[in-house]
C-alpha cells in the first residue's frame, strides 16, 4: 500500500517526551533549530514575532510560532536553473512536489515579499518551476524534486503516458489553476514581472488550451489514467476516460484536489476555482505579455464556465438553492463536500463565489450532517473525505471554516478544536479520530501547517476581538 498518508499514528514518541494531550497540556516548541532550517527570511521572522505578540492564548502562540514557518522550515528547496531562480517545495511526508500543494504552501507569505529581496527570490523560484512543470506535462499533479527520476513508488506500474520528471499523473482541474493564482498574487503584491518570461507564458498558454480540451466538446481527449488498486477512488472507469459527461460548457476533472477520483468529472469548487483563475490569467497576459489573444481566450472561457456553473450546477433544495460539488451535465448532482481545497466551504477564501447567498445556503449544508463526508464527534467537528474515510476529521476543513467565517462564535469553536487536534504534536495534521486526537494521519503536512498559520494571523490582524 503506498499511501502512508492514510495509515493513522498513534501518540507514541512525543507522549515519551513529556507531551500530554490533557485539555491543559503545554505546546512545546517544535521549530527545526536555526541552522537545520532550510531557508530563513527575515520578513517572516520579523512577521511571526510581531504577530505573536498580539496572542494572548499562549496555546494559540506558540502553535502559530510552529506552524506559519513550517514550510520554510521544511519543505523548500532553493536552486537555480539556466542562471535564474528555482525552487522545489514538497509537500512534506511525501518526497515530491504537487502544483496545488506548492502554490497553497507559499501563499501565505506572499504579502511579506515586498520586504524581502531573498524570499521574493524563492517565490520566483517557485512560479518559474511551477512553469517547467506545467510544460513537462499539464496532467500531471506531482512532480519530482529532481525532474530526472523516476516517478514516486506507487505511480510506476500506472497505464498513462508518464513522462520523466513526473511524479504521479493525476489530472486534478484545480492543479492548472493554483499556479496563476500563485503568479497573479506575486505579481500584484511586488509588481515584479521578472518571472513571467517567455516560458511562463507558454506555460500559460498550455494551461488554457488544456482547459478547453477538457471541456470534452470534441471526445474525451488525450488523458487517460488507470491504476491497480482495490479502492475505487484511485483509478478511473472507462478505461481510464472517466464517467461520461454531457460537454456543457464545463471542465472536466479525473481527479479531486483530494488525488481522489471523481464520480461526476464536473467539479464544481474547481470549475468556480477556473473562472477566477482564468481572469486573473487574462490580466496578466494582456499588461505584461501583450498576448491579446490568449487573454480573450481565457476571458471567453471564463465567461462559459461561469454560465454553465449558473445551469447546472446549482442543487435546489427545500432551504433553497446551494452549489453541488459536482455535476455530469445529464443533470446528476452530488451533494456533499470535501476537506481539500479548493472545497465548496472554500470558495470565499479563493475569491470564487460570485454569489453571496448561494454560498452562505451552501456552507450551511456542508457543515452538517446532511454532508455524507462531515464528522461530529467527542473530539470536534469537521469535514474530511473518501481519501481517509468514514470518522475522520481534516483540520484544514476547521481552518477553512474559520478563514471563511463572518461570526465569531464559528472562529472560536473551530480554534478550540484545532488546539486539541493539534495538542499530541504541535502541529496540524492530515485528518484526525473524531473521538480521539491522538489518532491522526500525517505528522508532516506542511500545507495544513501553514495554511493554519495563515488563518491565525487573519484572525489577529482583522479581528482581533475574537481570539482576545
Amino acid at each position: 500500500m503506498h499511501w502512508t498518508r492514510r495509515e493513522v499514528v498513534k501518540l507514541g514518541a512525543f507522549a515519551l517526551a513529556g507531551q500530554s494531550v490533557g485539555r491543559q497540556a503545554e505546546v512545546l516548541d517544535r521549530r527545526p533549530a536555526p541552522a537545520d532550517r532550510k531557508f530563513t527570511s527575515e520578513a517572516v521572522e520579523r512577521y511571526i514575532a510581531e504577530t505573536a505578540k498580539r496572542i494572548n492564548d499562549p496555546e494559540l502562540r506558540q502553535l502559530f510560532i510552529n506552524c506559519f514557518p513550517n514550510t520554510l522550515d521544511t519543505t523548500v528547496q532553493p536552486g537555480t536553473a539556466e542562471g535564474k531562480p528555482d525552487t522545489v517545495v514538497l509537500t512534506g511526508d511525501i518526497p515530491a512536489m504537487w502544483l496545488r500543494d506548492s502554490s497553497a504552501q507559499v501563499w501565505p507569505y506572499v504579502p511579506l515579499a515586498k520586504q524581502d529581496e531573498k524570499l521574493r527570490a524563492l517565490l520566483e523560484g517557485v512560479i518559474r518551476r511551477q512553469a517547467r512543470c506545467l510544460l513537462i506535462d499539464p496532467y500531471a499533479n506531482a512532480f519530482m524534486a529532481n525532474l530526472d527520476d523516476p516517478p514516486l513508488e506507487w505511480g510506476r506500474s500506472d497505464q498513462t503516458e508518464m513522462k520523466r520528471g513526473v511524479g504521479e499523473r493525476k489530472y486534478e482541474l484545480d492543479s492548472l489553476c493554483y499556479p496563476i493564482r500563485l503568479s497573479y498574487g506575486y505579481w500584484k503584491t511586488t509588481g515584479d514581472t521578472k518571472p513571467f518570461d517567455n516560458a511562463w507564458a507558454e506555460a500559460m498558454r498550455t494551461v488554457v488550451h488544456t482547459m478547453r480540451v477538457q471541456q470534452r466538446k470534441n471526445g474525451d481527449g488525450p488523458y487517460t489514467f488507470l491504476r491497480k488498486s482495490d479502492r475505487s477512488t484511485e483509478t478511473l472507469p472507462r478505461a481510464g476516460k472517466g464517467n461520461p459527461i454531457k460537454p456543457v460548457g464545463l471542465i472536466f476533472s479525473g481527479f479531486r484536489p483530494s488525488d481522489d477520483a471523481c464520480v461526476f468529472p464536473f467539479l464544481v469548487p474547481s470549475n468556480l476555482f477556473a473562472v477566477t483563475s482564468l481572469r486573473q490569467l487574462a490580466e496578466m497576459m494582456n499588461t505584461i505579455v501583450h498576448d491579446s489573444a490568449t487573454a480573450q481566450e481565457a476571458q471567453s472561457l471564463a465567461a462559459e464556465v461561469e454560465v454553465a456553473l449558473r445551469q447546472y450546477a446549482v442543487a435546489k433544495l427545500d432551504t433553497g438553492t446551494i452549489w453541488a460539488f459536482e455535476v455530469d451535465g445529464f443533470g446528476s448532482q452530488l451533494l456533499m463536500d470535501d476537506a481539500n481545497v479548493p472545497s465548496l466551504l472554500a470558495l470565499p477564501y479563493l475569491n470564487a463565489s460570485p454569489d453571496a447567498a448561494i454560498y452562505a445556503r451552501t456552507r450551511a449544508f456542508v457543515w452538517s450532517e446532511r454532508n455524507p463526508w462531515f464528522f461530529r464527534g467527542s473530539a470536534g467537528e469537521g469535514i474530511g473525505g473518501p481519501h481517509i474515510g468514514d470518522d475522520m476529521i481534516w483540520p484544514m476543513s476547521q481552518t477553512i471554516y474559520a478563514l471563511t467565517s463572518t461570526k465569531k462564535e464559528e472562529a472560536v469553536s473551530a480554534l478550540a478544536m484545532l488546539k486539541t487536534a493539534a495538542r499530541a504534536t504541535g502541529f496540524i495534521h492530515e485528518s484526525y479520530f473524531k473521538n480521539d486526537p491522538a489518532k491522526f494521519t500525517r505528522s508532516w503536512f506542511a500545507w495544513a501547517n501553514t495554511l493554519f498559520g495563515e488563518m491565525v494571523a487573519h484572525l489577529v490582524y482583522d479581528h482581533p476581538d475574537w481570539i482576545a
